[in-house]
């Protein structure tokens, strides 16, 4: 009996996304190993780490960072077309010494974008693998966007934020698909209490920084509920606009098996809670144990 080809098809999320990590970690430990991999945004950062064998450093790179390392990463920059220029975020991928080109690694790899002139999916499969990272995680309004081959490319979520469909071209005859905003009273955005977190990283900016960033953030009297601010708002906004194009996809090209990971108390720039992300990912695949077995068996 021939091997069934599996592909996993790892979805956008932010800050959720690291829980990525944990679903695939809990799937080699049940032996399952996809012929190919499709991610989109934070999907294609941790697919692209999978894939090449980077997966455990970049773990451990996510689970220590602190508000110090998450400001190393900050080069705002309002011309570049988000409020992040990512520069800096090109020089850690290229810390975690990922391999040059998509088409040379073990596991077929693909990561999804945006054409920002047409509003098209780009599928990207082969080139420099950081190349492709970068492009597909360039958040509206967040991330600038990012150059490549005479496109300008936007996050992959905009268009197919559980790339499925990427993972049937690739050829995979099963599609084991993971939605890591799978709860269906996640939070998009709630009062703060004070966002502890957020307030250590802006400690650590510079003065500019500090400074373009309180124009961003509304001011309330003492004694009341704080308005959202700028990066509320961004973030709510996007995170309503996929959970739509989301359900619409899944229900267009529907996983073999989807795998809804539970972050209801996460948003999705919360990046330092890596660990309590990927232990839910770890969570969801022993959950979908059998469920598992059965898909595998065909």
């Amino acid at each position: 009996m021939t091997e069934l080809k599996i592909g996993i098809a790892l979805g956008s999320g932010g800050a959720r996304g690291w829980s990525h990590i944990g679903v695939l970690k809990a799937l080699e430990a049940q032996g399952i190993k996809p012929f190919c991999v499709a991610g989109t945004s934070m999907g294609a950062l941790v697919g692209a780490a999978y894939v090449s064998g980077n997966l455990s450093q970049l773990e451990k790179w996510a689970t220590s960072l602190n508000p110090a390392k998450a400001a190393l990463l900050v080069d705002l920059n309002l011309l570049s077309g988000g409020m992040v220029d990512a520069k800096n975020v090109v020089k850690w991928f290229n810390s975690l010494e990922m391999p040059q080109l998509i088409e040379n690694q073990p596991i077929k790899f693909a990561a999804v974008a945006t054409d920002m002139r047409t509003g098209r999916e780009v599928d990207i499969l082969d080139g420099p693998i950081i190349e492709a990272m970068r492009a597909s995680i360039a958040l509206p309004g967040v991330v600038s966007p990012f150059l490549k081959d005479g496109r300008w490319l936007v996050d992959g979520g905009m268009t197919n934020p559980v790339p499925v469909s990427v993972c049937r071209a690739m050829g995979a005859d099963v599609v084991i698909a993971v939605n890591p905003e799978g709860k269906e009273n996640h939070i998009m955005w709630e009062e703060p209490k004070g966002n502890e977190t957020w307030a250590k990283v802006k400690e650590t900016l510079s003065l500019p920084m500090k400074t373009v960033l309180a124009a961003f953030n509304a001011k309330t009297p003492k004694d009341t509920p704080r308005a959202p601010n700028y990066f509320d708002v961004v973030a709510m906004a996007i995170d309503q606009m996929i959970d739509q194009i989301r359900r619409y996809r899944l229900e267009k090209d529907p996983p073999d098996l989807l795998l809804e990971v539970e972050l209801g108390e996460f948003t999705i720039l919360e990046f330092l809670r890596a660990k309590e992300a990927i232990e839910e990912g770890e969570r969801a695949v022993e959950q979908a144990k059998s469920a598992l077995a059965a898909v595998i068996r065909g």
